[in-house]
């Protein structure tokens, strides 16, 4: 295959996980959940910088408060694990609307006071276009 055959599989394929949802509406989809995949890698970095194993980082959670806090005062804001973008991937068909729902809303729950005009409103495309990315997913 070359790399004109290989783009033309690429462009269709995102053509068919677009489906009926405008392109314009699909890049914000998309680059929002790049940013989101590039925080919980950030988030799993520091962990690892920090020592932790990976069992340790599954267990991670809101509930261990002072863990928390440290973390968004180091990077400014917690996913735990369950809402890491790499735990989504994990769940492949077991994957559902509501843990992009519940993980964007934790986000916004969890982020540092420091970092709230950063990081508040972020994810507004993803949070408000659930009726859209229903669509998205349905067509899959």
């Amino acid at each position: 295959m070359n790399k004109q055959q290989l783009a033309n599989k690429i462009w269709k394929s995102a053509n068919q996980m677009r489906s009926k949802i405008e392109a314009n509406e699909y890049k914000d989809f998309i680059l929002g959940f790049m940013f989101y995949k590039y925080l919980s890698e950030k988030e799993l970095a520091f962990f690892h910088s920090q020592g932790m194993t990976e069992a340790d980082i599954q267990g991670m959670d809101e509930t261990d408060t002072d863990f928390v806090e440290y973390t968004k005062d180091k990077i400014g804001y917690f996913i735990a694990y369950d809402n890491l973008f790499s735990t989504w991937i994990d769940k492949k068909s077991d994957f559902d609307v509501s843990d992009v729902r519940n993980g964007l809303s934790a986000f916004s729950r969890l982020i540092s006071p420091t970092h709230k005009k950063v990081f508040e409103k972020i994810f507004n495309t993803l949070q408000t276009g659930f009726c859209n990315w229903n669509l998205l997913l349905c067509s899959l």
